[in-house]
């Protein structure tokens, strides 16, 4: 019994470990650059994790990927190099969450987050000429989800209210000069404890291996309870039955002493 519990303790440790405990995170947030703009991404740490190594990883368009260390500073981005999937690894394999980062030699992007937003928040689209390093309000913009128009703009900006996961989608914004951005996925998460949230993979495995780990000692316990119990009760018993014959012995004696 101890030796498939210590199997099980093990599995669940090395299950354990492959849970990611860390967060992916960028500054500026927004999954879109101009070329020679600048940006970081990092892995941010959950309160406790401090046992394992972490660094950003990144997959570029033509599939090569390429360590960096706790972050990834960019600061001239060039598109065929900087553009493609970034996400934290560490020595065990275990991932976290990934974003998408395009950087682009044309004259428009659109300015949507690079990490997921949480639902019902108000989601602001920005289309940026790069000459002007601001909004195409000068410009008729539109914009467009999973290829159809979505809004006209003449502000260069288009609010989502209350975002929800109908939301989601490839977002892009056309100006009137045909000069279009590339496109961005916007993902919305559910709010923390909200929308019947599952449960957590690390917290999961903890209370898996507490379990299955703690259930054969509480087996164990509630069996050598059980059994003591039936020892005392059993030794009563005998206890019980040496008096009788103890006393019927006396009895018997006393008649025969009686007769005598």
């Amino acid at each position: 019994m101890e030796e498939s519990s210590l199997c099980l303790l093990l599995l669940l440790s090395f299950l354990d470990s492959g849970a990611a405990r860390v967060s992916l995170t960028m500054s500026p947030d927004k999954s879109q650059f101009f070329k020679y703009e600048c940006f970081t991404v990092s892995c941010e740490r959950e309160e406790g994790e401090h046992r394992t190594t972490w660094r950003v990883m990144k997959r570029t368009k033509d599939g090569e990927v390429s360590p960096c260390l706790s972050s990834c500073s960019i600061s001239a981005a060039f598109p065929v190099t900087d553009s493609g999937e970034y996400w934290c690894e560490n020595g065990q394999a275990a991932t976290s969450n990934s974003v998408n980062i395009t950087v682009t030699a044309g004259s428009v992007i659109l300015e949507s987050p690079g990490l997921p937003v949480t639902e019902n928040d108000n989601v602001t689209l920005r289309c940026t000429c790069k000459e002007t390093q601001t909004s195409c309000s000068v410009l008729k913009t539109e914009f467009y989800k999973d290829g159809l128009l979505i809004d006209g703009s003449n502000t260069g900006h288009l609010t989502l209210y209350r975002v929800s996961a109908s939301d989601e989608g490839l977002y892009k914004c056309k100006t009137l000069g045909s000069d279009e951005s590339p496109e961005s996925r916007l993902t919305v998460r559910a709010p923390p404890g909200g929308r019947d949230a599952p449960v957590p993979l690390p917290t999961l495995f903890i209370l898996l291996r507490h379990l299955l780990v703690g259930s054969p000692y509480l087996l164990s316990t509630v069996l050598l309870g059980l059994i003591h119990r039936c020892r005392l009760r059993a030794q009563r018993v005998r206890k019980r039955r040496r008096t009788c014959s103890k006393v019927v012995m006396e009895m018997e004696h006393g008649n025969m002493c009686h007769h005598t």
